[in-house]
């Protein structure tokens, strides 16, 4: 049995094997890349997913993962991540589009969910907010308009805001951790993640005018 370090060692080799890659063994070189990081994958769909109660009643966390997959393969094609945050960045991405479309496909106006009453948690633009809390905090926006301008504010983020957000809002590293993650200071860390949290506000608070 391999432990992480292996894991993470076979998972950075094949992601160099893919920056010299073309051709038909394009597709063997990212089905290597997605199987070494399958685990990982599947602890951060289902993290992402709990932060939203409403989806997972009608949705699980293989049938987020398993469509996730298909798009992080399709978008290894043209990006060539060098690196394991890069690479999981990229996944984080594809995660959240998919997030976007099933709540648009359940929530929307055709959708069955949203002829179902559900207890949701209203986020607010001021005051106590969804950002507030920590990542594992079970909570999410009241609306389709809202939900899908979170994770669309989070995907506008720029790279150094997004890589912080995702490693403390979806993957539950704290703030010391993530700064050792991408040799940082601390101080770096809070204010990447406080720039985060304002623009993200900032995105919710157009739809509210």
């Amino acid at each position: 049995m391999h432990d992480a370090a292996d894991e993470s060692h076979a998972l950075q080799a094949w992601l160099e094997k893919l920056q010299a890659t073309d051709g038909v063994a394009l597709d063997e070189v990212r089905s290597e890349i997605i199987r070494h990081s399958c685990d990982r994958l599947e602890k951060l769909t289902r993290t992402m997913l709990r932060n939203y109660p409403r989806l997972r009643r009608w949705e699980q966390t293989g049938d987020v993962l398993q469509n996730a997959l298909l798009r992080l393969h399709q978008a290894l094609v043209t990006i060539r991540p060098s690196g394991a945050q890069q690479f999981f960045g990229l996944a984080a991405m594809q995660i959240r589009r998919e997030l976007i479309d099933m709540t648009r496909h359940h929530f929307g106006p055709e959708g069955a969910a949203a002829k179902h009453q559900t207890d949701s948690v209203q986020l607010m633009s001021g005051g106590d907010s969804i950002l507030d809390g920590h990542p594992d905090v079970q909570s999410e926006p009241s609306s389709l308009e809202e939900w899908t301008a979170f994770h669309e504010a989070v995907q506008r983020l720029p790279d150094p805001e997004r890589e912080v957000f995702d490693l403390y809002w979806y993957e539950g590293f704290d703030q010391k951790t993530i700064a050792r993650l991408l040799n940082v200071t601390d101080r770096t860390v809070k204010n990447r993640w406080r720039s985060a949290k304002l623009a993200i506000r900032d995105g919710l608070m157009e739809i509210e005018r």
